[in-house]
């Protein structure tokens, strides 16, 4: 313990290894804004200084690169914008890869250069503008533990071509940026080549690879001074049109939102929803869910994904749970008078509006603040009253509102401090206000550490949490915990790490944990290869091993093993496996009833995959994994995926995945009481087929078609029933009936379509028509086969929607003279 305390005293004391002035670049003050065209004949660009001498990063540091393939960079600034011309030389001009995408797809089959500006000069914040060779722009916001591709700005980038290579022109507006308040800015920035066809990737500055951080080793950027940027204000008016059919009946629906974005200094942003509208967002991936935990999606709007790395430390903010399902419950009058009926219970709660405040100081310390206010939301009850004495003779019919979630008050707050370049220590916060005395409120506050030595050989992290929920005039507080410590360079990795939570935890009103109870320990270790050898670039094993328990009674759960391996080649083929061993599990949440565990007995069980080069027309990734049980050797998992593309053009790509798995006599709860569980025995199956295809015209208009459907069931066609003992164990019984009980058999499918036309027909501006038809249904039909299912799921009423959004991007600087007349 005394090592240990004055090893993180160390930690926390040291400085930083690495050197920012290994190269700097001096950015010149211009009075003649170059005119971003892609093609670098402005007189300006004549009389700059060139930045070259470039060095390898990927596959390895090791090579040099060749004169007829060298990259140039310059820059400058004004009081408006940075400009940055990029000369990208290359022998075979018409050769270079250059496949047609979209916004943020910088990752396509396609050469992309990159600037990565850390206007903290801090070694942990950049924000980087990609462009690929075919003229597709990104941006991505880089933290500490985070790459945000969801972060958006706006800045403006063209290229062009000629009998030399490729050219890069941009304007990076400081509405853009984030940066202290300062006469004099100490910036920092590196440049990044990557070439498709010869699979490396170039950088400006040399990064070191298995040490630190790539954005440790960024060169220095001087000369930005006394720059005087405009008022940071930019409005993102919209407007929605949506008109869906059903069964028949036709809605219409006409909506109308505004985003703002204002700069309340040059280091923090405010970001404003007024009239929320979420109307285009992507389907979420549904799936039948036979566990005992929710099941949970991704963040697909783009106010929670803009951006809000900072709301992510100590991971207790949920974004979903906004606007989610209602908290409250309907309770149902049912006798032999009267029977009440659920007509409408709205699934999701309407949001008003939403703001969020972030930035960090000069100092490193990032503050954020995010709050949404959620609307009155009701559920509709038919209530139906029969004659006493004729109960087949209704005498009246009626509606009633009832409360299912009141005005709401979402908050999260945040505070993280930046250190040595490479640490930092962060507390967070997340508030959920509900107003009436019949609704649960809850507090979390969690504190966040991720402290590395000086030489980034060594990191420790870890959080603790607390959680406060009031509910019925009680509070109840949870507590959780976890500690790492890791050895981060070189070829051989360590790490051990402790996880707890005590039987109270519970973040979920704003955050998720799927399980509280649990004191677990994790040891691991890794060798992984740094710089390319023979014909690998990469390679990769690891082990770990994990000890789990419950913290109420201190009882042993589950030992498990399992060994990780990757490769990758020279030559794009990328292939790996895994082998797992589990021991006994005591599973004290499958049985739904607080003190019971059901026994699952051992396992051993393993996959691989194998992905070929993506750079060719047609490329696949496949894999599969299969597990048996040694206690019950009928118990046999497998599972197989397949997803072959094909590029049929720099404009065209095709991806179909196809996924299936077998769980065969496999078992799981299937109804309780208050002090019996019943257990059942199952086939459980699941296919899914997925089809994706994007036509390009440019990188500003393409056709988008996503197409899932997935289908599985859960088959107790054996008629085998367990009741659960008290020791874990399970017993075998016959009279199991099915008309008293809930039926477990079920089977799923479920069909989402959308097709779409995206049309960036301005910087910051995107029209979109959507069309989208989804149809899902459920029901115990667990024997039919996979096409009977979709037969039948096609005979259900399918539900079409077409809707056409446009958002405008506007700059206060662009339209002040308005308001100035106007005065």
């Amino acid at each position: 313990m005394r090592f240990l305390a004055l090893g993180i005293l160390s930690l926390l004391s040291t400085g930083f290894l690495f050197s920012q002035g290994t190269k700097i670049l001096n950015a010149e003050r211009i009075s003649v804004a170059p005119k971003i065209d892609g093609v670098l004949d402005d007189n300006i660009w004549k009389s700059l200084p060139v930045y070259s001498d470039f060095h390898m990063f990927e596959p390895g540091n090791e090579g040099t690169i060749e004169e007829n393939q060298r990259t140039e960079v310059k820059m400058a600034y004004d009081d408006k914008a940075i400009y940055i011309a990029a000369y990208l030389y290359d022998p075979n001009p018409e050769g270079i890869a250059r496949q047609f995408s979209q916004r943020d797809e910088v990752f396509a089959q396609a050469d992309h250069f990159m600037v990565a500006l850390n206007t903290y000069n801090d070694g942990i914040n950049e924000t980087r503008f990609y462009v690929t060779s075919a003229g597709t722009i990104g941006d991505q916001r880089v933290t500490q533990n985070n790459r945000d591709f969801g972060f958006n700005v706006v800045f403006e980038c063209k290229v062009s071509r000629d009998e030399r290579g490729w050219y890069a022109e941009y304007r990076i507006p400081y509405n853009a940026l984030r940066f202290p308040e300062s006469d004099v800015q100490n910036w920092s920035v590196n440049f990044y080549r990557r070439l498709v066809n010869k699979n490396e990737t170039h950088t400006w500055s040399r990064i070191e690879r298995g040490i630190g951080r790539d954005t440790q080793y960024n060169g220095a950027v001087t000369g930005v001074r006394n720059i005087d940027p405009p008022v940071r204000l930019t409005f993102f008016p919209f407007v929605q049109s949506a008109l869906s059919t059903q069964d028949g009946q036709t809605e219409t629906n006409f909506a109308g939102g505004l985003d703002i974005k204002y700069g309340l200094s040059d280091s923090f942003t405010l970001d404003a929803q007024l009239i929320p509208d979420f109307g285009q967002v992507a389907f979420d991936n549904v799936v039948l869910n036979l566990g005992p935990f929710e099941q949970t999606f991704g963040e697909n709007r783009a106010f929670f994904t803009e951006g809000i790395d900072l709301f992510n430390k100590g991971r207790i903010f949920f974004s979903r749970r906004i606007g989610g399902p209602a908290s409250g419950s309907v309770t149902l009058e049912d006798s032999d008078t009267v029977t009440e009926e659920i007509i409408d219970y709205p699934a999701k709660v309407k949001l008003l509006n939403s703001i969020k405040i972030s930035g960090r100081t000069k100092g490193g310390l990032g503050i954020g603040f995010l709050n949404s206010i959620g609307s009155k939301t009701f559920a509709t009850i038919e209530r139906t009253e029969f004659n006493e004495d004729d109960t087949s003779s209704i005498i009246d019919t009626s509606r009633r509102k009832v409360l299912i979630e009141p005005l709401s008050n979402y908050n999260v707050f945040v505070l993280d401090q930046q250190f040595n370049q490479n640490s930092s220590v962060s507390i967070i916060n997340t508030n959920v206000t509900r107003s009436g005395s019949n609704f649960r409120n809850a507090n979390v506050t969690g504190g966040v550490f991720d402290i590395a030595d000086k030489d980034n050989n060594y990191n420790v992290s870890g959080r603790g949490i607390f959680s406060n929920v009031r509910e019925s005039g009680e509070t109840t507080t949870g507590f959780q915990s976890e500690f790492d410590f890791r050895k981060i360079s070189g070829n051989w990795r360590y790490r051990v790490g402790h996880d707890f939570a005590n039987t109270k935890l519970d973040i979920n009103d704003l955050g998720v944990n799927f399980r509280n109870n649990f004191n677990n320990f994790t040891l691991g270790g890794s060798y992984q290869l740094i710089q390319p050898k023979g014909k690998f670039n990469n390679y990769r094993f690891d082990v770990t091993v994990r000890h789990q328990r419950l913290y109420k009674p201190s009882v042993k759960t589950r030992n498990s093993i399992r060994f990780n391996s990757f490769f990758a080649t020279a030559k794009r083929l990328a292939f790996g496996g895994n082998l797992s061993l589990n021991g006994k599990n005591q599973d004290y949440f499958e049985p739904r009833v607080d003190g019971k565990f059901v026994t699952f007995e051992s396992n051993l069980g393993g996959g691989g995959f194998v992905s070929t080069d993506f750079r060719k027309k047609f490329a696949f990734d496949f894999g599969g994994a299969v597990r048996q049980w040694f206690g019950n050797q009928d118990q046999f998992n497998y599972s197989i995926n397949f997803s072959p593309r094909y590029r049929f053009s720099e404009k065209l790509l095709v991806i179909f995945a196809t996924n299936y798995s077998s769980r065969k006599n496999n078992f799981g709860w299937v109804d309780n009481t208050d002090t019996e569980v019943f257990l059942g025995l199952r086939d459980v199956t699941s296919f899914e087929n997925r089809v994706t295809a994007n036509y390009n015209f440019d990188p500003y208009k393409a056709i988008n078609l996503s197409l899932r459907n997935f289908w599985a069931v859960s088959d107790h066609s054996s008629n085998i029933y367990y009741l659960l003992n008290d020791d874990g164990s399970r017993s075998e019984i016959a009279d199991y009936d099915l008309t008293e009980r809930r039926d477990p058999n079920a089977n799923f499918n479920i069909w989402n379509l959308d097709l779409s036309f995206r049309w960036r027909f301005a910087p910051g501006s995107e029209a979109s028509l959507l069309y989208r038809n989804q149809i899902s249904k459920f029901d115990e039909l667990s024997t039919i086969s996979y096409n009977d299912s979709l037969r039948n799921l096609f005979q259900e009423s399918l539900n079409h929607t077409l809707s056409l959004r446009v958002t405008y991007f506007i700059d206060y600087n662009n339209i002040k003279h308005v308001f100035k007349k106007v005065s």
